[in-house]
């Protein structure tokens, strides 16, 4: 059975490996993982859904900068920082001299300096992009910001070869079905552009990202690691919402 004749197990599966909220378990035959990936940006536009409602609903009573603290904790919350220690491991990783030495750096559990400082500069980056939006655009950016954060990374997971043949990353590349990826990827794409020069300019963005990624995860690692996954993810999120915040500074707004 393929992707679509099984969407509902394989949305489950998605909603259960990218977020901590229930409803996602599903007892069934996961020797494919990879037929859950063209699901992953529907998960994010509902996290990002979440994230945004929070500020949307926060804005008013207590204003842009403590609203957005709370809508980005509530997407962290929400996903278990699974892409922040994405983005941690794969800043920590590219402090080391040589391919081999940067990939056992990943594997290693702890946080270093490099993981800290990619770690508060993606909090910064969105709290403060974020602040700069109106309610109502801040609700659409957090949506639309989710959504392309996983749509780049399962792009450059399609795009890219693993690093190794081993790990998390490996399992769901080794099982993707490239068809659905590919109508997920132009659909989330569509869907963001459709949304005017905004959403343009943000898919231009989080495309930027997400190669800039791409290419540095070659070089370091010659190839990519769910946690360079994760790392494309954060990166195509900040950009989308820099972006958002830029062009609000001009006078454009989503809503």
């Amino acid at each position: 059975m393929g992707p679509a004749g099984s969407a509902p197990v394989s949305l489950r599966r998605a909603w259960a490996f990218l977020t901590r909220l229930p409803g996602g378990a599903h007892p069934g035959d996961d020797r494919e993982p990879g037929r859950s990936v063209p699901w992953f940006p529907v998960v994010g536009a509902v996290v990002g859904a979440l994230s945004g409602t929070v500020y949307w609903a926060l804005h008013g009573p207590l204003g842009a900068p403590l609203a957005a603290v709370l809508a980005v904790a509530a997407g962290a919350v929400a996903t278990g920082c699974f892409h922040e220690d994405g983005l941690a491991d794969t800043a920590d990783a590219l402090g080391g001299m040589t391919r081999q030495r940067r990939l056992a750096i990943m594997k290693d559990s702890r946080v270093g300096a490099f993981g800290v400082l990619a770690l508060v500069l993606s909090t910064l980056v969105r709290v403060f992009a974020v602040s700069s939006l109106a309610a109502t655009d801040g609700l659409i950016a957090l949506v639309v910001a989710h959504m392309l954060g996983r749509t780049m990374a399962v792009a450059v997971m399609g795009a890219a070869p693993a690093a190794a043949g081993t790990g998390l990353g490996h399992s769901y590349t080794a099982h993707l079905p490239r068809a659905w990826t590919v109508a997920a990827i132009v659909i989330t794409s569509a869907a963001a552009a459709s949304l005017g020069l905004p959403g343009a300019v943000s898919l231009a963005a989080a495309a930027s990202g997400a190669v800039l990624v791409g290419l540095v995860a070659r070089r370091a690692f010659a190839g990519t690691t769910g946690d360079v996954l994760g790392a494309a993810e954060q990166v195509a999120e900040m950009a989308v919402l820099v972006s958002a915040a830029l062009v609000s500074t001009h006078g454009w707004s989503w809503s």
